[in-house]
C-alpha cells in the first residue's frame, strides 16, 4: 500500500471528507466527528492539495461536492463501509455472543419469534439479531453469518446450505371466514376471494401454480386482492378478507391454534426446500455455530436433513 499511503499520506481526512461529503457541511462534519470547523476544514484542503483538485465548491454558506469530489465520495464511501462492516463482523466474532440471522420479515414473524422463548433458554448467552430485508441480503458483504433462503441446495455456490423445512404450500382461511362458508373442493375454491402474494424480488409459488398441481387450468384462477408483504397477506386472511396460500413452515403454527383453517387436502410439494445458509469460506464464530445448530434441530423429523427431536 505504499503508493495509496503517498497519494493520501493521512487516511484520517479521507474519514473527515466522506463526513463532509454526505453530510454537505463542514460544520455538521465537524459535529459528527467531535472535531473543530477548521480542524474538518483543513483536513479537507489537505486532501485536495495532495490529490490535485477541489473536492468541494465552496458557496456562500455552504459547500458541495465537486464534479471530482462526487466520483471521489463514492469510492471513499464504499471503501470505508467495507472496512466498517469487516470491523464490526471481526468484533463480533471476538466478543462471542452476537449473531444475525438474515430473513425474510414473514420467517421472522411466524417461524422465528414463536420459538424464542425455546430459543432463549437453549442458548441464553447469545446476543440474537434478526435482520429482516424484502430481497436476499449478500452475507458476505454484509458480514452476516447466517441466512435463511428457499430454493435448491445449489442454487448459493458460494454458501454451505442445510434444509430446515421443506415447501409445502395449502390454502387457508381465518377462523371467521370459515365459519361463514362451508369447506369448499379445490374446483370450489375458484369462487372465493383468493389474496394473491406479489412478491417483488424472491421467487413464489403462485395460486396459479397451485391449482394447476391439482389439476385446474391456470386460465381459470380468478383475480383478487394483491398483497406484495406475505405478512400482510396473512394479517389480512385472519381478518377474514379471504382465503390465501398457506406455506406450512410458517402457518402451522397458527393453524394448530385455530387462528387459520386449512382448506382442501390437496398440498403443493415443490420439491424445494428452505434452508440456513452461511458463506463457505468463512470461519464461523463458537456462537454462530451454535445458532446454526440451534436452527437445523427444529427441522421436521423425517424431512431431508431434518433432525430427530
Amino acid at each position: 500500500m505504499e503508493t495509496l499511503r503517498r497519494l493520501v499520506p493521512s487516511l484520517g481526512s479521507l474519514t473527515v471528507f466522506e463526513a463532509a461529503g454526505r453530510l454537505q457541511s463542514f460544520s455538521a462534519a465537524a459535529r459528527e466527528l467531535g472535531m473543530t470547523q477548521a480542524a474538518v476544514s483543513y483536513a479537507v484542503a489537505r486532501l485536495e492539495a495532495q490529490l490535485g483538485h477541489a473536492l468541494f465548491l465552496r458557496e456562500y454558506r455552504r459547500v458541495r461536492l465537486s464534479e471530482a469530489g462526487a466520483r471521489f465520495h463514492a469510492d471513499v464511501t464504499i471503501g470505508l463501509s467495507h472496512i466498517q462492516r469487516s470491523a464490526q463482523s471481526l468484533r463480533a466474532s471476538a466478543s462471542g455472543s452476537h449473531v444475525t440471522l438474515a430473513c425474510s420479515t414473514a420467517f421472522a414473524a411466524y417461524w422465528m419469534v414463536p420459538r424464542m422463548e425455546s430459543f432463549r433458554a437453549a442458548l441464553p448467552e447469545v446476543d440474537l439479531r434478526i435482520q429482516t430485508a424484502d430481497r436476499d441480503l449478500d452475507l458476505v458483504g454484509e458480514g452476516i453469518p447466517l441466512g435463511v433462503r428457499g430454493g435448491m441446495a445449489g442454487d448459493w455456490p458460494q454458501y454451505q446450505a442445510a434444509p430446515l423445512a421443506p415447501e409445502e404450500i395449502f390454502p387457508v382461511c381465518g377462523a371467521s371466514y370459515a365459519a361463514r362458508h362451508q369447506a369448499p373442493t379445490v374446483e370450489g375454491l375458484l369462487s372465493h376471494q383468493l389474496i394473491h402474494l406479489e412478491e417483488p424480488f424472491r421467487q413464489a409459488a403462485t395460486w396459479g401454480d397451485w391449482f394447476q398441481a391439482a389439476g385446474v387450468a391456470r386460465r381459470r384462477v380468478p383475480q383478487g386482492l394483491s398483497i406484495n408483504d406475505y405478512v400482510l397477506v396473512i394479517q389480512a386472511v385472519i381478518e377474514g378478507q379471504g382465503v390465501a396460500l398457506g406455506w406450512r413452515h410458517l402457518v402451522e403454527a397458527l393453524v394448530a391454534k385455530g387462528v387459520l383453517v386449512r382448506l382442501t387436502d390437496h398440498a403443493l410439494v415443490t420439491g424445494k426446500s428452505f434452508h440456513v445458509i452461511w458463506p463457505r469460506d468463512q470461519v464461523m464464530s463458537g456462537a454462530a455455530l451454535a445458532v446454526r445448530d440451534w436452527l437445523l434441530a427444529q427441522a421436521p423429523v423425517g424431512a431431508p436433513g431434518g433432525a430427530a427431536p
